[in-house]
């Protein structure tokens, strides 16, 4: 609990990967990749319950040997074309059927295992200490938008009208992409129409490239536990 508030930390892990199969569980550094999310909750004292939602048995005896709690996602809810806020919106109601309480959720994809607890807690204060709607972790972006192009009948096209995609890197505006690790909003939120997380004032958390890997394939794992083996994680 912060400022009397209480928070729910949500994981997501669903079973049907088809990059990596059972990616959640996969193991990463000595542990199934779900464990890093689960720990990193377990480990910011701002955080009440954790709670993974998922549809797969395997991933959910993992979890509860890691301490978190389980609740089974329908089926429905977990197809490779779901969206993970319908889900959310489901989880809501289950809570406020059950008489939980809590007015903020986090949001910790398991494929991201590199965040750190300060990136979670410095979430969850621009929520309660500055008053924002919604908050979220970013990177610098991969590719700055100024330098994308389109192709149009065969003919390439700057993305961005006016953009000088040969500009030195020093003298392009800031550009920065959601990493997926930390998602923190108001679950009241929840209950406007949309396939938006972030409504309303946004707050951001800004996360070095380093840290912000997304596991999405074998190479990722394999980027991973290099990470934290020079880092000593």
């Amino acid at each position: 609990m912060y400022k009397n508030k209480r928070i729910v930390a949500v994981i997501p892990a669903r079973g049907g990967s088809k990059s990596v199969p059972h990616k959640n569980i996969h193991p990463l550094g000595g542990r199934p990749l779900i464990a890093w999310s689960i720990g990193v909750a377990l480990a910011t004292e701002e955080i009440d319950r954790i709670i993974v939602s998922t549809d797969d048995e395997k991933i959910a005896a993992v979890a509860r040997e890691y301490r978190a709690e389980v609740y089974a996602r329908p089926t429905h809810l977990a197809a490779d074309e779901s969206l993970v806020i319908d889900a959310l919106r489901d989880l809501a109601r289950t809570f406020a059927a059950e008489g939980e309480t809590a007015p903020i959720m986090v949001l910790l994809e398991p494929t991201c295992p590199l965040r750190a607890v300060d990136d979670v807690r410095s979430c969850i204060h621009l929520l309660v200490d500055k008053g924002y709607d919604s908050a979220a972790t970013f990177k610098e972006a991969d590719l700055n938008p100024h330098r994308a192009w389109k192709i149009v009948n065969d003919k390439p096209e700057v993305f961005i009208p006016g953009a000088v995609p040969w500009l030195p890197r020093q003298k392009l505006p800031s550009a920065y992409q959601l990493n997926g690790a930390v998602y923190a909003f108001h679950v009241r939120n929840l209950d406007q129409e949309g396939v938006s997380i972030l409504t309303g004032a946004l707050g951001a958390v800004v996360m070095p490239r380093e840290r912000s890997v997304d596991i999405d394939n074998a190479i990722d794992f394999d980027i991973v536990e290099s990470i934290m083996e020079k880092g000593g994680k």
